[in-house]
């Protein structure tokens, strides 16, 4: 399987994580087994072959929610997707349906393509800006004070914006940071330290909560946000 990403242009940091393409190598009849694990994103997804599952057949478009724990999800091998990463906050640009609707799943989608959306998030300043400031921040207190929310504030963007409370959102992509970091870390201690985790073992909590197997296996299996 061949998974690669792609920065998005400077001026929509904050409003999409990555671009990515992902294709299987195999025969049409091989079905390839995978597991997603959290990113703290909602991905549009656009199948260009092939065939892919997660609790049923999906279609060639569909639109991905926030996940909080790893995610089995099948393609055949003749499989190839080009999709879009984006922080949950720029959904309701894009598309009418709820961001709830989408949590914890994926529903069909019909609406623009990425170099659509990329022209339609251009003229997004504020809320790209007001993005980094969040994904910048090591704690909700930072978050307050580089947003200019007051806690109360904050605690009522991120349920409109996130559908999670900001806590809980800011441990998703602490986990997510240390996952795709791992494979490199010949020390997982120094890592847990270096991704601000009290120690190795509270790191391993997180890697079994959200990835479902301890880090030393997702050492060996990572693969972007995949277990392989």
């Amino acid at each position: 399987m061949d998974y690669r990403e792609a920065p998005p242009p400077p001026e929509l940091e904050g409003l999409i994580k990555v671009c990515w393409t992902l294709s299987g190598h195999g025969a049409a009849a091989e079905w390839i087994a995978q597991q997603a694990v959290p990113d703290g994103c909602v991905e549009i997804i656009t199948r260009l072959a092939g065939r892919s599952r997660w609790d049923g057949e999906q279609p060639a478009r569909f639109a991905v929610g926030l996940i909080e724990q790893a995610e089995g999800f099948e393609i055949s091998g003749d499989a190839r997707f080009v999709a879009v990463r984006l922080w949950p906050w720029t959904w309701p640009l894009i598309a009418d349906r709820p961001l709830a609707e989408l949590r914890g799943r994926w529903l069909p989608y019909d609406g623009p393509a990425i170099d659509a959306i990329e022209r339609r998030l251009a003229g997004e300043a504020g809320l790209a800006a007001t993005g980094r400031a969040i994904l910048g921040a090591a704690s909700v207190e930072e978050m307050g004070r580089a947003t200019g929310m007051r806690p109360r504030t904050l605690q009522r963007w991120f349920a409109r914006n996130v559908g999670l409370p900001p806590r809980h959102y800011l441990r998703l992509l602490r986990f997510h940071k240390a996952f795709a970091q791992v494979p490199e870390q010949p020390s997982l201690a120094d890592h847990a330290a270096a991704q601000g985790y009290a120690d190795q073992a509270h790191m391993a909590r997180d890697f079994r909560a959200m990835a479902g197997v301890p880090a030393t296996e997702a050492r060996r299996t990572a693969n972007g946000p995949f277990l392989t």
